[in-house]
């Protein structure tokens, strides 16, 4: 694992909350030069800390104004390829095998209520080694303080 020191991981925080920001900004808001900000990016991506740049996108005004929890019980000899046909699945947003009364945690987000139900029951459903399905409706989102939206 990478050694983080607190001006790495004040490049993280800024970089969470904003992607997009200049190597300018970034280097003012944690206050080291540009080169140096620039080659603790480079070296944050090259281990492998930063592994993308993303938009935060808002799910409802992108059409998909419905979410939920999907929690999974599944066969236990097929974790693998449950896991492979289901990242085919379309409108999973993130996956999570865990620990205790259920073996998967799903985010679903869907256009609605409809879609989601055709979402578990006809193709979670469908994957050789589910067993159970529990579905858990979102009716409000907030993120925590530390994780900007």
């Amino acid at each position: 694992m990478a050694e983080l020191d607190d001006i790495d991981r004040a490049i993280l925080r800024e970089l969470g909350a904003d992607g997009r920001m200049s190597m300018r900004t970034l280097a003012e808001r944690v206050n080291v030069s540009r080169s140096n900000v620039y080659a603790r990016v480079e070296r944050l991506v090259a281990e492998g800390v930063i592994t993308g740049f993303t938009a935060r996108v808002d799910p409802v005004r992108a059409g998909l104004g419905t979410t939920a929890y999907v929690l999974v019980s599944i066969d236990q000899s097929a974790w693998r390829e449950v896991s492979e046909r289901l990242r085919d699945v379309p409108y999973i947003q993130h996956m999570a095998f865990v620990g205790g009364d259920v073996d998967l945690v799903m985010m679903v987000r869907t256009p609605d209520n409809v879609t989601l139900r055709d979402i578990v029951l006809a193709r979670i459903h469908a994957v050789d080694g589910v067993r159970t399905t529990r579905t858990w409706l979102v009716f409000e989102e907030a993120a925590g303080r530390n994780h900007p939206r």
